[in-house]
């Protein structure tokens, strides 16, 4: 899946290019016999990345400027080269200037460049879960990149629910947290529901063929690809930006037609199912580094009026919760990838976890 779900559907929306002027590299990390919670293993697991910046140690070999930034579902280490993301905090003086910090983007299991169905296993593809992408994540960065600590562990979406996993499963091993979008609960209610939606509908395609199929079953595709539009959308911008019945109905068809030619049936399904094993609830008073947890109040996805964050929040020992309220600047669930709204936290975060010298 080139494009992405929910996580990268408001940039795909507004047709956002990529930020210029930035010097990134890009590799592969493999990861030997790597064994999946369900047990399966796969000889090899390659984990592509970008990079910006140059790492940093200490006089006693620790690394001091490593940021790592985790996607979305269905997106990849890519979407941070976004303008509205890179040409605020990557610029030169901004909050993660590649000059100080060096910045980890990862494609995570399932995803962009790295090990996914498509390149072949198709449906006996390890059934991959958050556990096995962040177990991945720490094997690249550790071992791949030869970072023994994170100055600050941020992601979006799918990547804010991992940020939670690494407060509580690499404690010490991170300066600070901060997710964007998500809640650190199991998936459930109207969130499990509209990703069981798009699962029943690949599963139930005759096309679908068991994952065998020899051209992507389109039905199932078209559902998947209505519910992202809704899930990751905003209803203000929405309105805005196509304001009469002729436009969004000509969006519409146009995103249609874009995303039927890129999408992947099984890296698809396997993206939206991978959340299963997702629950850090029981364990938020694990996490010691600050955390400064931002959600948008036009998020379908992680909807406020569930008020379960203000309380949840209270069991983080240095953790923040701001909810940011819907505005022209805000853009529902992608509200994540636009800096310029909530980088202010970010700076209060650094700040507050700033290491004693």
């Amino acid at each position: 899946m080139k494009t992405g779900m929910a996580a990268a559907l408001l940039a795909a929306i507004l047709s956002i290019g990529s930020a210029q002027g930035l010097e990134t590299r890009e590799g592969d990390f493999t990861v030997k016999n790597f064994q999946f919670t369900s047990g399966e293993r796969l000889p090899e697991l390659r984990l592509h990345y970008t990079t910006l910046g140059s790492p940093h140690k200490d006089s006693h070999g620790r690394t001091t400027n490593a940021v790592l930034i985790l996607h979305g579902t269905g997106g990849d280490g890519h979407q941070f080269l976004r303008p509205q993301f890179a040409d605020v905090l990557f610029a030169p003086g901004g909050l993660l200037d590649p000059a100080k910090y060096f910045i980890i983007l990862p494609d995570g299991i399932g995803h962009g460049k790295s090990s996914k169905p498509s390149d072949g296993l198709h449906a006996k593809f390890p059934q991959y879960g958050y556990e096995d992408m962040v177990a991945a994540q720490y094997a690249l960065v550790k071992d791949g990149l030869h970072a023994n600590h994170l100055r600050l562990v941020m992601g979006t979406s799918m990547g804010c629910m991992h940020s939670f996993m690494w407060g509580e499963e690499h404690a010490g091993f991170v300066d600070a947290l901060m997710p964007l979008a998500c809640m650190p609960m199991q998936i459930a209610g109207r969130n499990r529901m509209w990703r069981k939606m798009i699962i029943d509908a690949i599963h139930d395609d005759p096309a679908w063929m068991g994952g065998e199929y020899k051209t992507e079953p389109q039905m199932a595709l078209r559902v998947g690809i209505d519910m992202l539009v809704i899930a990751g959308s905003a209803a203000h911008q929405m309105q805005k930006s196509y304001p009469t019945r002729d436009a969004a109905d000509k969006y519409l068809e146009d995103y249609t037609a874009k995303e039927l030619a890129t999408l992947d049936a099984n890296d698809f399904l396997y993206q939206a199912a991978a959340s299963r094993d997702y629950d850090p609830s029981g364990g938020l008073e694990k996490i010691t580094a600050p955390l400064m947890w931002v959600n948008s109040a036009d998020d379908f996805i992680n909807p406020p009026e569930l008020n379960l964050a203000p309380e949840m929040v209270k069991r983080i020992k240095r953790g923040k919760y701001v909810l940011i309220p819907i505005s022209d600047q805000t853009h529902g669930h992608g509200t994540h990838t636009w800096a310029a709204v909530w980088q202010s936290y970010m700076a209060e975060l650094l700040k507050e976890s700033e290491p004693a010298k």
